[in-house]
């Protein structure tokens, strides 16, 4: 066969590339279950600075060790083991039609269109009893949906923290839902008054001399539709149609 014919090139191009997708697959696979792992590490750290509790330079899973993780049933509010905790998906469920349930316009404020009927909660508890409760958020901001954690302290009015792990707003705007100051901001804001939900994101900042101020956070400025879509979504999460029940029970003991 010529050195420069046709054919020849077209047998080594070819070649070629069935060597570098047998590669690029076999790499693919065998770095699966380290890309799996890191990713939930990644996920447990977020769940502990959502809450306060990551201490840098210590082992995020001995860190993890303190917190339990449970399953509530949306519908009930209560706990249950009708699945794995932690094998659950509440991703992959929540767009499977027989894991969840279909949300109306009226109803679907943070635009996440179906609720997953079991949510995977974090509860951290102390001789005392809880002392945090961190659940899981989700919502539609400007050009993505935001997921995150928001945590309650024991009191389960007052917030212990707030962290969002993945989004694609646009940074140096809706990115600011990564700010450490904003973050800290929701730090001891008190998210019931009288049982009736109060914590709101507003546009602009925050007047400390106003009354409600207590429950206010200050909007993302220049990113006033990730700032509606964080309201949204916690006004979701934490209202009737999503953690409010599972709260009241955990309140009278009865989840």
């Amino acid at each position: 066969m010529a050195n420069e014919s046709v054919t020849k090139t077209f047998t080594v191009a070819l070649a070629l590339c069935i060597v570098c997708a047998v590669v690029v697959s076999s790499a693919a696979v065998f770095l699966r279950p380290a890309q799996e792992a890191n990713k939930l590490l990644d996920l447990k750290t977020n769940i502990l600075a959502s809450a306060g509790l990551l201490e840098e330079g210590v082992d995020v899973e001995t860190q993890f060790e303190k917190i339990n993780v449970k399953l509530v049933d949306m519908e009930t509010g209560r706990f249950t083991e009708a699945v794995d905790a932690d094998t659950y998906d509440q991703r992959k469920a929540s767009a499977d039609p027989a894991l969840s349930m279909a949300l109306g316009s009226s109803d679907d404020i943070a635009k996440i269109k179906r609720r997953a009927n079991f949510a995977k909660v974090y509860v951290v508890e102390n001789d005392l009893g809880l002392e945090k409760i961190i659940l899981p958020i989700k919502g539609y901001g400007l050009w993505s949906t935001l997921y995150g954690f928001i945590a309650l302290e024991s009191d389960l009015k007052t917030v212990a923290g707030i962290g969002f792990y993945e989004h694609t707003e646009t940074p140096g705007l809706g990115g600011k839902v990564d700010n450490p100051k904003w973050k800290a901001s929701w730090i001891g804001k008190t998210a019931y008054n009288d049982n009736v939900l109060s914590l709101e994101v507003i546009k602009g900042k925050v007047d400390a001399a106003r009354a409600g101020s207590e429950s206010k956070i200050d909007g993302l400025a220049g990113a006033t539709l990730t700032t509606k879509g964080v309201d949204n979504l916690i006004k979701y999460w934490l209202g009737d149609q999503g953690f409010k029940l599972f709260i009241d029970n955990l309140k009278s003991g009865e989840a």
